[in-house]
């Protein structure tokens, strides 16, 4: 008599439908042929219950995955075969066994497992919609919507969590994004060193790839993935020529500072995870509609603290600054990383869409740039320096200087008594004319010393040089964040988080905080550099 287990947990899509597969994978080309003799038929009626209506694929372990239909509850199943059964199968079904005793929203619900000896195979739910990684291949999504993903999969973990178990294999292949909005975590593993610290982290990389359309943990190999399928079919993230992580404000505009502080205190090895389900909790609560509030930089953080009345040290300090101050940068780290950056924008780069909140400037007659243009310095034709309308103006001269090629010749603040401007004002900024409409890879700024903070946005309209045409240059310019910037050892802020669609000319460099300097507080702006095309 066959033997009823119960299931694990994977992820396949056919014609836009996803299903329950092997290992999170899609179907390999080069996957190992299964035995064809006694091999299931459409039609067919497995355990006297499940009926076998289409082949959808076969997995890379070479599993056979069908669409069937539960012929007592009348509702779809997937059905995922293993040829031979018995001691071959044992860590499908066991897999299966741990998944069948855990029921919650977020996870794939495992129905029946069945060892026959010759095959064996497990009744899972049948999901209609994509994986996480296909539904990001069409750009990355908004924070709003990356909160809750990364609040359904931790609320998922959670329930696994509660009974002892860990899940083993959290990435976008296995986070599902059914038609109707739900979303499931699929494929947990029982073999492997994983933990339930792991999974906690992993939920920081699915949040990473959410908002920038890149997997953070090349180092994490998918089991049996063959190139092109599972995690190796993701790009991969953002790093310096060290390898650092660029965050994912860096990488993309619009991401909320405590959203990015938590993705990227969940990915710091020096940092210790919450539990999941303070984790879900968290998540929970910043689970908002994407409005005005939500995207505040100023929200609350975060999940280091046990406690309510003791906030963790990041949030007390405002959040981290990652991009600033990174020890042991090198000017070739630089250079790496203009290059990378370089690679993504012009090559097979398709999953990366950045939905940046800048202004696009259509190229006159409204002919696009082409896609094959060579990138190198663009031509900066004025510039102008921008003060907060409560300023006395004595700083808007010398504005050529950040563009007339000699770093030793810069435009300077004067000097203050606190690093925030003394608290007169909220800060000054150097605004850039290109000309013309350009697309924009990467901008530099250098700087006269280290421990500055600032920010870049992009802008349509030029505005009087006065104290009104500058207020309401800035009140336009700021609702267009281009993202934050690296800042290397040799002081130079470089912003990366261009859109590759869409191309800029007016762009408004502006500082916010000054670094100590001759008993005070002031920086220089020594020379602005624009690469596109």
């Amino acid at each position: 008599m066959p033997s009823s287990t119960g299931p694990s947990i994977d992820t396949i899509t056919e014609g836009g439908r996803v299903t329950q597969v092997g290992e999170g994978q899609e179907a390999d080309e080069n996957a190992p042929s299964v035995m064809t003799f006694g091999a299931p038929t459409a039609g067919e009626v497995l355990a006297e219950r499940y009926e076998l209506v289409e082949h959808i694929n076969n997995d890379s372990a070479g599993r056979l995955v069908w669409r069937g239909v539960d012929v007592v509850l009348r509702r779809p199943v997937a059905v995922v075969l293993r040829y031979p059964g018995g001691d071959s199968a044992t860590e499908m079904l066991q897999a299966a066994v741990a998944a069948s005793r855990v029921i919650h929203p977020n996870l794939v619900g495992v129905y029946d497992a069945i060892d026959e000896g010759e095959r064996a195979y497990v009744v899972r739910e049948w999901v209609d919609g994509q994986s996480l990684r296909e539904h990001v291949t069409e750009e990355p999504l908004d924070p709003a919507r990356a909160t809750a993903v990364g609040n359904a999969v931790a609320s998922a973990l959670a329930a696994v969590h509660a009974t002892g178990m860990v899940h083993g294999n959290v990435h976008p292949g296995t986070v599902m994004i059914s038609d109707d909005g739900r979303v499931v975590l699929a494929d947990a593993r029982t073999d492997g060193d994983d933990s339930q610290e792991s999974d906690v982290r992993a939920v920081g990389g699915v949040l990473y790839f959410a908002l920038t359309g890149h997997w953070p943990h090349t180092e994490v190999p998918l089991r049996g993935a063959t190139a092109g399928h599972g995690r190796a079919a993701i790009p991969d993230a953002v790093r310096d020529a060290e390898g650092v992580l660029a965050a994912p404000r860096q990488v993309r505009a619009g991401i909320p500072a405590y959203l990015d502080d938590l993705t990227m205190d969940l990915l710091d090895a020096e940092i210790a995870p919450p539990p999941s389900d303070v984790l879900a909790a968290e998540l929970a609560r910043l689970d908002v509609p994407a409005d005005e509030h939500f995207l505040d930089n100023t929200g609350p953080l975060r999940f280091a603290a046990e406690t309510e009345e003791e906030p963790s040290p990041l949030a007390a300090a405002g959040g981290r600054k990652v991009a600033i101050g990174v020890a042991g940068m090198l000017a070739v780290a630089l250079v790496g990383l203009l290059v990378g950056i370089s690679a993504l924008a012009n090559g097979d780069d398709s999953d990366r869409r950045p939905n940046s909140a800048a202004v696009a400037t259509p190229s006159p007659g409204g002919d696009a740039t082409p896609a094959a243009a060579a990138v190198g310095p663009l031509k900066i034709s004025a510039a102008r320096i921008i003060d907060d309308p409560r300023g006395d103006r004595e700083e808007v001269r010398d504005a050529e200087k950040v563009f007339d090629g000699d770093e030793d010749n810069a435009w300077e603040t004067q000097t203050y008594n606190r690093t925030n401007f003394g608290n007169f004002k909220k800060g000054m900024g150097v605004w850039i004319d290109l000309g013309e409409p350009h697309t924009v890879k990467s901008l530099q700024v250098k700087l006269s010393a280290r421990g500055a903070s600032a920010q870049l946005f992009a802008g349509t309209n030029d505005h009087p040089s006065s104290k009104t045409g500058d207020d309401a240059l800035y009140k336009e310019y700021s609702k267009n964040p281009i993202g934050e910037p690296f800042e290397d050892a040799d002081t130079t802020m470089t912003f990366i988080a261009f859109d590759p669609d869409k191309q800029y000319r007016y762009l408004l460099f502006w500082l916010t905080e000054l670094p100590p300097s001759d008993g005070g507080f002031k920086v220089g702006v020594q020379e602005i550099e624009v690469k596109g095309s």
